[in-house]
């Protein structure tokens, strides 16, 4: 594994000028020693026991539980990714469903972030439709697309290819966490998984969709197949987040990327009882959750009831009418606007601001932005961000 991340970082300084060279060979230097170190650091027993000890008193995970904290804690979904220099560098010529499966890149790739802005979470780095190519679904992630399915799900036999996700199928995801916990220290780790009703959408539709025509129809049509097809994501969905908690991760989160396209009663009949099967499947395990989709201001609540301690506000909705709306049994988390992030710093600041006071009325605030960084964002619009938040929430 690092023999491949050193092709990489040489192929992406070969044709630099000699002075960028050599400080190009000494991070590349410093980034394999980060690796190698990580070699034979794997906890074996006991991870999610010992690391939820070890991260009990940060800050996000008391937000999270609805603790006094010391400031509000601050992470960006997408923090890892597109948006830094250093991970285009360490993904150069490496698809996106390869760097998900190799421990090493999903390493470095889930630490980056927290190296440079100095948040107080770090996010797993995977994608949502990883446990299904893991049991076998023939998809890809096309680069400008996004994930891209070969058969999508149309009648009853279709569903033959959702078989039930084990551990064994996701090891390196077992692998990368044990790692990644022995790097954290005593800041939390985020584990992910999306939502049943999301898979389903790109698993009926074929791929991304903005109207979802095919999956509402299908749901509709056929609530018999949909059960059925929700009933295997739920399964997938909650066994995924249960390997990443097992692990180490000390939060959870549900990724309901798509469920805002529907009205309450349709919610209701149709997905909550399936979000609410994959959220209870690590309810044993004594780690928050987190229930975040986007355009969901109708929602909030629904997504609360169906098993989280967390619920996440996309930006379309005022933080202080989502907290209104769930009335003080939930912690929240967002909510700036990612465009938001391109304004002059002046307007950002005293959006950022705003949030932060808006958080205050809520029994737990994690400071995030209401959908994930874009990928032509500054970075160091992040890193200011973050440290402002901590500067005014400061108790």
């Amino acid at each position: 594994m690092v023999d491949a991340a050193v092709e990489v970082m040489v192929g992406a300084v070969v044709e630099t000028a000699a002075g960028a060279v050599v400080a190009a060979v000494v991070e590349t230097g410093a980034v394999l020693r980060r690796l190698h170190g990580r070699i034979g650091r794997v906890p074996t027993t006991d991870s999610a026991p010992m690391r939820a000890a070890q991260t009990r008193g940060s800050n996000l995970v008391r937000a999270a539980r609805r603790e006094p904290v010391d400031r509000t804690p601050v992470w960006f979904m997408r923090q890892a990714g597109r948006s830094l220099p250093e991970y285009r560098k360490l993904r150069e010529g490496i698809a996106m469903l390869d760097a998900c499966v190799r421990p090493d890149l999903v390493i470095e790739i889930t630490l980056q972030p927290v190296r440079r802005h100095d948040v107080d979470a770090a996010i797993f780095f995977s994608d949502i439709v990883v446990p299904l190519k893991a049991i076998g679904v023939d998809l890809d992630i096309v680069p400008g697309v996004g994930p891209v399915i070969a058969h999508p799900i149309r009648e009853m036999r279709d569903l033959d290819q959702l078989v039930p996700l084990t551990e064994a199928h996701v090891s390196f995801v077992t692998e990368a966490v044990h790692g990644l916990v022995a790097e954290l220290g005593d800041t939390p780790l985020i584990g992910f998984a999306g939502a049943p009703f999301t898979l389903a959408s790109y698993l009926i539709e074929g791929g991304p969709s903005k109207n979802h025509e095919r999956t509402k129809a299908l749901m509709h049509g056929d609530p018999v197949l949909w059960d059925a097809l929700c009933e295997r994501l739920a399964q997938i969905s909650g066994a995924f987040l249960r390997v990443q908690a097992e692990a180490g991760a000390s939060v959870v989160q549900l990724f309901d990327s798509w469920v805002g396209a529907l009205p309450r009663s349709d919610y209701l009949r149709f997905v909550q009882r399936h979000s609410t099967v994959a959220l209870a499947t690590v309810a044993d395990l004594d780690v928050p959750r987190i229930h975040f989709g986007v355009g969901t201001g109708e929602l909030l609540t629904m997504m609360g009831e169906a098993g989280a301690e967390v619920v996440g506000v996309d930006y379309r909705v005022e933080l202080a009418d989502a907290i209104e709306r769930l009335g003080g049994g939930y912690a929240v988390q967002g909510n700036l606007d990612p465009g938001l992030l391109f304004a002059p710093w002046e307007a950002l600041d005293r959006k950022v601001r705003e949030i932060v006071e808006a958080g205050r009325s809520a029994p737990g605030h994690l400071f995030n932005l209401g959908h994930g960084v874009l990928p032509d964002v500054d970075p160091d619009v992040l890193t200011r961000i973050t440290a402002l938040v901590h500067e005014v929430s400061a108790r």
